[in-house]
């Protein structure tokens, strides 16, 4: 039977028939008293291996499973493993012997998890033999469990904490022990609770286990050997290797019948005091991979054919989910750095993906043992694999990119992952997959297939397909964006509209201006600069447009052309102690200057000259034409065309397909009818009736805020950051919900509320075509606070979750719209529906580099603030910085100084206890503490005769008193 170029099933016995074995589909007539059966897998260079597994061999091991597992007609078991594994025999064969029912599941769904638990759950299956990985794919799927299953694990070593997450699943659970050359099981094992390694339990019928030392001596209980294997299911040896076969099939020294032979495993087991076997590792460098025994020698040949590479070993080592893992160690010629990706395609050509490494480490020198052997144990641990894309980081766009971006990192150890990074690139393989996708079901409630996920492999495309997946279970389709006439007055997009609307009611505010300073070390070609600036200019017509309102709605007036000069201001001859602060003076100034909508340009450029090699770049643009998103676009552009025209190249960035202008007209056709009346009800259902939050300020509220505002900052201990991430992957939330629910828990001890909104800026590119445009994009969501009977903080962290979910799924809705809609009273005090708002930013800018120059991305201070407190948590390295940025009317900088501590306490009480009552989680520190005892205890009192509980109840009373 022919399965493919690899793995062949036979069944015949007269070997000397296959003179040219494998043969493509050889006629072989069977005779019933001659069957054998064996397993045969080409090896890359070509020599055969084969088994060959006498009939009886086979039958003792089927008679011995039916009378250990004691199954029954009234059975039914799951085949999920390939005809080419010399496990399938069980599946095949146990069955139809006892009469049981045999249900085979196609490729696709046995490597799928979520799809596999599906199968599990529907069918009554009473037995599933797999492998510890596909086990783990299952829990990984969210497979709950089935009674009636008897669990068989096998194929490799089932570690204990797998043991244990499986034990309460089913009805039984088995480890199986044994290679293919002594008929597939050999020894077995009920698995049961408790401490220390699964054993291999005991030998099958008609089987005998020894630990032998290196002379072929017994040793005595609890002494590590080396494992053989006796008995009827010893093979018949390799096909046509006989020296291989001489050197692995040994007399059997403990036996009576003549010609008796155990089989060298090359494990290391030791016997232990009740009769059971205790299997250690291997002897040999031979492992098991999910299932795949593998050579690790083979590898290491290969590896050191490549050209560049010198000197290679493999050795078998943890991935961050814990499970096993290939690592490869090299040492490349002088000179050399081979990318990654060079050698996992080296080796894809000549060996199966199972394979090829997840880790590549390059070393001055392997390490040797003292008689000049490599040390194998003395490697280090391997670097994490690096991301090589031919494109340039991209980092998340919006909450549903920024958890899948969040899932791959802590499943592939990466502390960064860009959105069009390939996730087997940066070391994934089919499990670590399931497992992506298995928090993708968790997230946001829907089911991509392994199938789907494969055909992407890039947080991009699955974001594409859940995104999808959430407004086809909406009811909300999307048509294209296609490129509209010139000619037709194009509309502004919602977001523009409101802009414009404000700008009319307050002009000249600088409150939309959005600035960015670019910090140019090295030798300036300012020409270049110029030239690459003013390319981004014709390449985005958003940069281009003004706006006019001829019936009394704005439109975008795009002009054909605009040249953006770079004035330069030469700070050189400033004395240096004063030459930074006026720098800052300067960039300041330049960011708080209004822009006249009408008449534009609606972007403004400057240059700064710090010395001869130290250069401040400005540009300024006006909200209503770009966002954050866009303001990073322009940065990369400009950088990559820089560089290209000054080694004299022309631009390799390919021309926009689509501009700003088809948006906002695809925008206004498609959000009308019943797709905007199905937003509408969701966000009405969301925010009707939700009261204003009523925060205590310093001052009494103006009758009409400023805009004015400042910032502070506080640092997050990387311990601390690290404890919030675990209790997000627990609770089956992004690092985004958690925070946001935190903050709500902080809004409410500050405001004593129970029932109020908060706002969240989300990036708003959900369709492809628009991911490189500039433009204003970014849309805020409205989500509704319920802290109602003050739940404990994993209840709250559940609420939110659910809210959030909701409102990616109608995120279409811009908030300009929502407000028009929902008719909010007016009030020149507050802004329109929230007062505070949050937001996660893990996508800062990187530092590029140039010719001659290097790039430092800068946030210039805009002294502005559009609401009352909004906390932007940003992401530095595996750390958080807390950016707390408030009105200059109603506060002072001590007081959010103060609330930052609060709600860094508020994170360690969550951590420590997420079951503790939002009512009763500290937010104050000790310091706090003794200085709310110092006010509260009146002159002359004592509290040393307290006891410990006084004081404590002292405490909580004081601390709720914040509340208030």
């Amino acid at each position: 039977l022919s399965v493919d170029e690899a793995e062949v099933v036979c069944l015949d016995s007269d070997w000397e028939s296959f003179e040219t074995y494998p043969d493509t589909n050889p006629d072989v007539a069977v005779r019933p008293d001659q069957l054998a059966y064996a397993i045969y897998t080409s090896g890359s260079t070509g020599t055969p291996k084969g088994v060959q597994i006498p009939h009886k061999a086979l039958t003792n091991f089927l008679l011995s499973m039916r009378s250990l597992l004691a199954m029954t007609q009234n059975d039914s078991l799951l085949a999920v493993t390939t005809l080419s594994f010399d496990i399938a025999a069980l599946e095949m064969f146990l069955p139809l012997i006892v009469g049981a029912r045999l249900e085979v599941v196609s490729r696709d769904v046995a490597a799928d998890g979520i799809r596999l638990a599906s199968t599990l759950e529907r069918s009554g299956i009473t037995f599933l033999q797999a492998t510890p990985a596909t086990w783990r794919m299952l829990l990984e799927g969210g497979w709950a469990g089935s009674p009636a299953l008897t669990m068989l694990c096998g194929g490799e070593s089932l570690p204990r904490d797998l043991a244990d997450r499986l034990l309460d699943k089913g009805k039984a659970l088995w480890n199986l022990y044994g290679p293919t050359e002594t008929t597939i099981w050999s020894s077995a094992a009920r698995v049961e609770a408790g401490e220390g390694p699964v054993t291999i339990g005991r030998p099958i019928a008609n089987t005998q286990l020894y630990v032998l030392d290196a002379h072929g001596q017994l040793v005595p209980p609890g002494v590590a050997g080396e494992l053989y294997i006796g008995g009827t299911g010893v093979a018949r040896g390799y096909l046509k290797r006989p020296a291989l076969t001489a050197e692995r099939f040994l007399p059997d020294p403990f036996a009576r019948t003549p010609g008796a032979r155990v089989y060298r495993t090359g494990d290391l087991a030791r016997a232990r005091s009740d009769g059971t076997f205790e299997c250690l590792g291997r002897v040999d460098h031979q492992v098991k991979i999910r299932g795949y025994r593998i050579e690790l020698g083979e590898i290491e040949v290969h590896l050191r054919r490549h050209p560049l590479v010198r000197e290679a070993v493999v050795i078998a080592r943890q991935d961050p989910t814990g499970e096993q893992a290939l690592a490869a160690y090299l040492v490349v010629r002088e000179g050399q750095s081979p990318r990654e990706s060079e050698l996992r395609d080296w080796l894809r050509d000549a060996l199966p993906e199972y394979m090829v490494p997840t880790f590549f480490t390059t070393l001055d020198a392997l390490p040797l043992t003292p008689n000049g052997k490599i040390d194998r144990k003395a490697l280090p641990d391997p670097t994490p694999p690096r991301a090589e894309s031919s494109q340039a980081y991209v980092p998340p766009r919006g909450p549903i990119e920024e958890a899948l971006v969040q899932f791959w990192g802590e499943l592939l150890g990466r502390p960064r992952v860009g959105i069009h990074d390939n996730f087997f690139d940066l070391g994934g393989h089919s499990l670590l997959a399931t497992q992506v996708l298995a928090r993708v079901r968790d997230t946001f409630a829907v089911e991509p297939s392994l199938r789907e996920f494969l055909d992407e492999a890039t947080v991009a495309g699955l974001s594409r397909i859940v995104e999808q997946m959430m407004r086809e279970a909406t009811g909300s389709s999307v048509p294209p964006i296609v490129p509209v006439s010139r000619e037709r007055a194009v509309p502004a997009s919602f977001a523009q509209q409101r802009l414009w609307f404000l700008d009319q009611l307050e002009p000249n505010s600088p409150a939309y201006n959005i600035p960015v300073a670019v910090r140019l070390s090295g030798e300036l070609n300012v020409e270049a600069l110029t030239r690459a600036f003013n390319e981004v200019v014709r390449r985005h017509e958003a940069l281009r447009t003004t706006f006019t309102a001829p019936g009394g709605s704005p439109e975008q007036v795009i002009h054909p052309s605009l040249v953006i000069e770079l004035p330069l201001t030469d700070l050189s001859s400033v004395p240096a102690e004063q030459r930074e602060g006026e720098a800052r003076r300067l960039t300041n100034e330049e960011a708080r200057r209004p822009f006249d909508l009408a008449h534009g340009p609606l972007i403004r450029a400057a240059l700064l000259r710090l010395d001869t090699n130290e250069h401040l770049a400005l540009v300024t643009i006006h909200h209503i034409v770009t966002d954050a998103w866009s303001m990073g676009i322009l940065i990369l552009e400009s950088a990559a065309l820089y560089n290209a025209y000054v080694l004299g190249q022309e631009s390799s960035l390919p021309e926009p397909t689509l501009q700003y202008a088809d948006y906002a007209v695809w925008q206004r056709d498609w959000l009308s009818g019943d797709v905007l009346a199905t937003q509408v009800d969701f966000w009405r259902s969301q925010l009707e009736g939700a009261p204003v939050l009523e925060l205590p300020t310093d001052r009494p509220r103006p009758a009409a805020l400023t805009g004015r505002g400042d910032e502070r900052v506080l640092g997050l201990s990387e311990e601390l950051v690290a404890k919030v991430r675990d209790l997000s992957r627990q609770e089956k939330a992004t690092l985004y919900m958690t925070l946001l629910a935190a903050f709500e828990v902080f809004l409410h001890r500050y405001s004593g509320q129970d029932d109020f909104t908060v706002g969240s800026p989300i990036a708003g590119r959900t369709r492809s075509e628009v991911a490189n445009l500039i433009g204003f994009f970014v849309n805020t969501l409205v989500l509704r606070s319920d802290v109602a009977r003050q739940p404990d903080f994993r209840t709250l962290l559940k609420r939110v979750r659910q809210r959030a979910l909701g409102a990616y799924a109608h995120q279409d809705l811009p908030f300009e719209k929502l407000v028009a809609l929902l008719h909010p009273e007016r009030d020149p005090a507050r802004s329109p529906l929230f007062q505070a708002l949050f937001a996660l930013q893990n996508a800062p800018l990187p530092a590029l580099e140039s010719p001659g120059l290097s790039m430092t991305v800068l946030e210039p201070d805009s002294g502005m603030a559009k609401f009352d407190l909004a906390l932007f948590a940003v992401e530095v390295g595996p750390s958080l910085e807390l950016h707390l940025q408030y009105s200059t009317d109603l506060y002072d900088a001590p007081t959010i100084d103060a609330m930052l501590l609060h709600f860094r306490t508020l994170l360690e009480g969550i951590v420590a206890n997420p079951d503790q009552s939002i009512a009763t989680l500290p937010m104050l520190s000790d310091a706090d503490r003794r200085d709310l005892i110092d006010t509260a205890n009146p002159p002359g009192a004592n509290l040393d005769g307290l006891s410990d509980d006084e004081v404590d109840a002292l405490l909580a009373q004081l601390e709720s008193g914040l509340d208030a």
